[in-house]
Parts: structure tokens; C-alpha cells; sequence
């Protein structure tokens, strides 16, 4: 029987993806309210295809508690922010979870920990609360890192296709946790070291940062002479070596936004570019704040309670709002005494000020709308903002006119 410790947007598929192909699996998570959602028969966010896989792993036998389970294989999957100050990982959750699968399991058993980390950080975090309990790392205990390579809005699919890294220190451990994940995942499944599954994690989040991050600077550029960036890298894209991703309004969610600040806060003389690209995407929201400014002025605008922004979720058609570009807009914009008004079709709970819950009555009070997400939504309903003057930092629009902005 497996344990998945951390029931969130990573835990949860990867114990219902378990459940549903015939492993035996109990979920547990300390939040006992998000345990009793669960146990109700409900998932806790919105995910394409999430609704079906859960009613697959029900049937299949799969439990949820609060308590840890006596087993041989745990795998962790919580949360592994970082320190904003020092940008070094906070390892407090995986070294919680660790601490309370050593109160329960089974001598032998496997911890897998799922979650994205540091490199090092298994070495430096979790082998002394193994050997602190008394176990032997190897004989008691066999540790193993398998990080995650899923993305909100297509988990199901990703979990299934997606090819994965299984780092463990005993080879043969790692096959056998090679084959427990085999049970569902169709990609390939390489072994290797749990120093280099650590480190490869955190570098492919940390390449995709940096490509973003010159996208981005790209759009700057283009905007102090009045250059087209779209067309600009439409035309390098032509290119067979050249492949230049969209600029936005910044980086969120749980990965990008985070993961290259472990490599940071670690080799703080040696990341420039790294250090640099992170600090050019977490300039974007206050530079679509700018925008707002510079387009207000050129429209006569002078009410800012009177712009809109449509999207706080970090990306379109989910409900996850970690790190996401309009909250960071938000956070920049909290001093002010006039708040801007929000909306996203995705959240239904209260998370900002000033936060619509009807797309008709957001865009009654609004004359500039600032597209944040692309969400399927506002594409579809781009009639309704005729009118309004919009600054679209996601290019929904195919052209500007004098009433679209880009970036």
C-alpha cells in the first residue's frame, strides 16, 4: 500500500492516477477539512478530467485520512517554498512529513519525496531526520526523489505521458519504484542518482524561467522605440534554429516563479543570468502597471477605480492562483487608496479587493480592461468589450487598433 503525503495539486492526481490503475493508496493531508471534501465525494480545485480520475480511484478502493499510514511506501508531495530574503528553500514541509512517516512506517519501507527541491536539499534535510529516528539510510529506510513534471490545466494527461526521473540511491530501489510509477505513466522512466534528479528538476524549470525572462526584456525593448515585439519574433521564429516564447505580464504558479531561486539562493556567484532573468520577470506586473498609466493618459482616463483586470490566475482555464502576475500587480499597487477592480471567471472565493464574481457587471464598471489571462472566456466574448479601451498583455487580439494595446 502507498501513502501520498500532501493531497494538493500535485498529491492528489498522482494518488488518484495510483488508485485508478489498480495500486492501493491512501491520501493524507493535516487539513482534515480538505480531507472531509474528499471523503464527501468532492475534489478541492478545478482540473480538466480531475472529476473523472477521482470517481475512477473511488472505485477502486482509494481512502483519505489524516493520519499517517503503517506501510512500506510513502510518497511526499508537499508544498517547498523558498525563503524571499535568503531565495534558499524552506524545506520545513517536506521535513515535517518526514519526521511523521518515521513515526509509523515499517522498517524497509521507501520514502519517496515527490515534492520539487533544492539540490542538496535530500542530503541536507532529510537523511539526518531519518538517521536522527534511529533508522539506517539504506536498511531501514531507502530514500528516493521521483519530482513531479506536471502542469495545472493539463495534469491528467502530463501524468500519463509525461517522461520522469526516478533518482534513488540504490539502483534497485530505483527500479522498483521505476515500476510502481510504470503502472500508470506511458513516458520513459529513467534512474539515476537522487542528487541528479534533484538538480534536473530544477534546472528544466529554471531553462523555461530564462527563455521567458528574454521574451520579456524583448518586450521592453521594443516598447522604449515603439517596435513591434510580435512581429519581431514572428519573423526571428522563421528561423529553423530560433525559438523565442510570447512575452507576458509575468510568471506565476508554483514552478517557474520558484524553482530557479533554489539554484540562486545555492550559488548565489555563479546564477547572473539566472538571478538577472528572475529579476526581469518579477518586473513585469509593475511594468503592465505602467502601461495602465501611459494608456490611461493617452484616452482621457483619469478614473484608475475605473480599470479592470481580467484574470488572477497565474494561467488560463485554472483556478490556481500561486505567485500569479495580477496578485503581484495587486500587491504593488496595496498602498494605494484606490484599488483597481478584478475579476476572474476561475474563483469563486474572495481573494482581492474589489474582486467581481459577474463578467457583465465587471465590465459595466470598467472603461480600461487589462487582459491578464487568456482565459477561453474572454476569448470568446471579445464583443463585449467593444467600447472599452484594452490593454491585452496575452495578444488574445490578433491586432491593435486604437483602442488595443500590447505590451
Amino acid at each position: 500500500m502507498v501513502n501520498v503525503i500532501g493531497l494538493g495539486y500535485i498529491g492528489l492526481p498522482t494518488a488518484l492516477m495510483m488508485a485508478a490503475h489498480g495500486v492501493e493508496v491512501v491520501g493524507t493531508d493535516y487539513n482534515k477539512g480538505l480531507i472531509n471534501t474528499l471523503k464527501s465525494g468532492r475534489t478541492t480545485f478545478k482540473e480538466d478530467g480531475l472529476d473523472e480520475l477521482f470517481a475512477k480511484a473511488v472505485d477502486s478502493g482509494i481512502e483519505f485520512s489524516a493520519e499517517y499510514q503503517v506501510t512500506d511506501t510513502y510518497i511526499v508531495s508537499v508544498p517547498t517554498p523558498y525563503d524571499k530574503f535568503s531565495k534558499k528553500i524552506d524545506a520545513c514541509y517536506v521535513i515535517s512529513a518526514v519526521k511523521s512517516v518515521m513515526e509509523v512506517c515499517r522498517k524497509g519501507a521507501v520514502v519517496i519525496v515527490e515534492s520539487t527541491v533544492s539540490p542538496g536539499t535530500i542530503d541536507k534535510f532529510v537523511r539526518p531526520v531519518i538517521e536522527e529516528n534511529g533508522f539506517v539510510i539504506g536498511k531501514d529506510i531507502h530514500l528516493v526523489h521521483a519530482p513531479e513534471r506536471i502542469i495545472p490545466g493539463n495534469m491528467i494527461y502530463e501524468l500519463l505521458h509525461n517522461n520522469r526521473t526516478i533518482g534513488a540511491d540504490d539502483k534497485e530501489i530505483g527500479e522498483k519504484v521505476k515500476e510502481l510509477y510504470a503502472s500508470f505513466c506511458q513516458g520513459e522512466i529513467v534512474v539515476t542518482d537522487i542528487r541528479t534528479a534533484e538538480m534536473t528538476k530544477v534546472v528544466e524549470n529554471t531553462f523555461r524561467a530564462v527563455n521567458i525572462a528574454f521574451a520579456n526584456e524583448l518586450a521592453k525593448i521594443c516598447r522604449q522605440d515603439d517596435m513591434d515585439v510580435y512581429e519581431i519574433i514572428r519573423i526571428c521564429n522563421m528561423h529553423p534554429r530560433v525559438n523565442i516564447l510570447q512575452p507576458g505580464p509575468g510568471v506565476g504558479g508554483h514552478c517557474i516563479s520558484v524553482d530557479p531561486w533554489f539554484l540562486v539562493g545555492d550559488y548565489p556567484s555563479l546564477t547572473k543570468v539566472i538571478g538577472e532573468s528572475m529579476a526581469v520577470n518579477g518586473s513585469m506586473p509593475e511594468f503592465v502597471l505602467d502601461r495602465i498609466h501611459t494608456i490611461m493618459e493617452e484616452n482621457g482616463l483619469t478614473d484608475i477605480s475605473r480599470v479592470g483586470l481580467y484574470g488572477l490566475t497565474y494561467k488560463e482555464n485554472v483556478d490556481d492562483c500561486r505567485e500569479s502576475p495580477a496578485l503581484q500587480l495587486l500587491e504593488s499597487q496595496k498602498n494605494s487608496t484606490i484599488q483597481l477592480k478584478v475579476y476572474d471567471p476561475y474563483v469563486s472565493e474572495d481573494i482581492a479587493e474589489n474582486q467581481y464574481h459577474n463578467f457583465d457587471a465587471f465590465l459595466n464598471d470598467v472603461d480600461l480592461v487589462v487582459i491578464m489571462v487568456g482565459h477561453d472566456q474572454i476569448k470568446e466574448n471579445l464583443d463585449k468589450l467593444d467600447g472599452k479601451v484594452v490593454l491585452d498583455t496575452r495578444k488574445v487580439y490578433k491586432t491593435a487598433t486604437d483602442k488595443i494595446y500590447y505590451l
